[in-house]
């Protein structure tokens, strides 16, 4: 055993004589010694290392939710620690400046939200936030830590008021290679996203972002023909998905055929039909007509959304016959006919 861990192994203090206690303080003072030459030696080792590696290193350590790791990384490198302090030509804010406000916005958004602290909302499995008063500032901060929130699985944000939503670009910005690996349902109500918006959207899953993702709502998210005919194909390449609401959009047939367009022909036998457990397609509110209902109920004939269980069109202008011939397309789908068990929280 080391000669250090044995002493202090030994019995406590006020059990040793004057000599032993002596003794216990110079091996601690030894080993304090070793400690601060070897805590220097890595720190110079740091110091070695480029201006630009070490700025790297900071930014990559850079968490608004934690961010110890990049204040003591900064504080222990002198080749760090002035740059960091330091104002760069056109910036108004030094690094440490900037980490400090995110820390404290990031607080903020955690309280607004009801979660007491930074670390709780880093360990949140859940975000279920549906207020009054939801703002673009709230979205673009949200959408910072996304890179830090692992372990969320939920994500809920819904504008409760009758006012337009607040953007919520700055929300999808932040849905990077593989961001919120957890999550597996994807809620936002009355947050403009627009075209633009949903054609991010589409990126960011195609970068791998939210790649465990079962349940999408973008409702009243502004998205029209245009985005939905962006954003279709990334949907339709992500078979997990069980349930997706776009009630309240202003899209109309176009958007409709792209999100059940069939495979490319050269499509490997796996993708032999697009969204194949998909159970509930909500699109309450939209600009669909019959020509869109009846192109549906071709795609469904031909085998389309097979595990098709809710269809809803409650409120688009179609016709009885629209709509019954799409329940003829798929006997057993509830078509317009949900009860109130069956109501997605996503449906808003």
């Amino acid at each position: 055993m080391d000669p250090l861990a044995a002493l202090l192994s030994e019995r406590p203090p006020q059990q040793l004589s004057a000599t032993e206690l002596r003794s216990r303080i110079a091996l601690l003072e030894v080993a304090a010694r070793a400690c601060r030459a070897e805590l220097e030696s890595r720190t110079s080792r740091l110091d070695a290392l480029p201006d630009e590696i070490q700025q790297v290193i900071f930014g990559q350590l850079c968490n608004a939710l934690d961010p110890r790791s990049a204040v003591d990384y900064s504080s222990a490198s002198k080749g760090l620690r002035e740059p960091m302090q330091r104002v760069g030509e056109g910036a108004g804010k030094s690094p440490l400046k900037q980490l400090q406000e995110e820390n404290a916005a990031a607080a903020a958004l955690g309280l607004k939200l009801g979660v007491q602290s930074c670390k709780a909302l880093r360990e949140a499995t859940k975000i279920d936030w549906r207020i009054t008063g939801l703002s673009a500032t709230d979205l673009a901060t949200l959408g910072k830590l996304i890179p830090v929130l692992p372990a969320l699985k939920t994500l809920v944000l819904v504008e409760e008021s009758y006012s337009a939503g607040p953007d919520g670009g700055q929300l999808v910005q932040g849905l990077g290679v593989g961001a919120l690996p957890a999550v597996t349902h994807f809620a936002l109500g009355n947050v403009c996203l627009g075209d633009a918006g949903a054609s991010a959207l589409a990126a960011a899953l195609d970068r791998g972002a939210l790649p465990r993702l079962k349940e999408l709502a973008l409702c009243k998210a502004a998205i029209g023909d245009a985005g939905l005919v962006a954003l279709a194909p990334a949907l339709r390449r992500r078979p997990p998905l069980e349930r997706v609401a776009l009630s309240g959009n202003p899209f109309g047939d176009e958007g409709l055929a792209a999100l059940v367009a069939p495979p490319p022909a050269d499509a490997p036998p796996p993708q032999a039909e697009v969204l194949s457990q998909l159970k509930r397609l909500y699109l309450t509110d939209t600009q669909i007509t019959d020509d869109g209902c009846a192109h549906l109920a071709s795609r469904l004939r031909s085998g389309a959304l097979p595990a098709l269980l809710v269809f809803n069109l409650i409120g688009v202008s179609v016709s009885e016959a629209a709509e019954a011939a799409v329940q003829e397309a798929r006997p057993g789908a509830l078509v317009n006919l949900i009860s109130l068990g069956e109501v997605w929280d996503g449906d808003i």
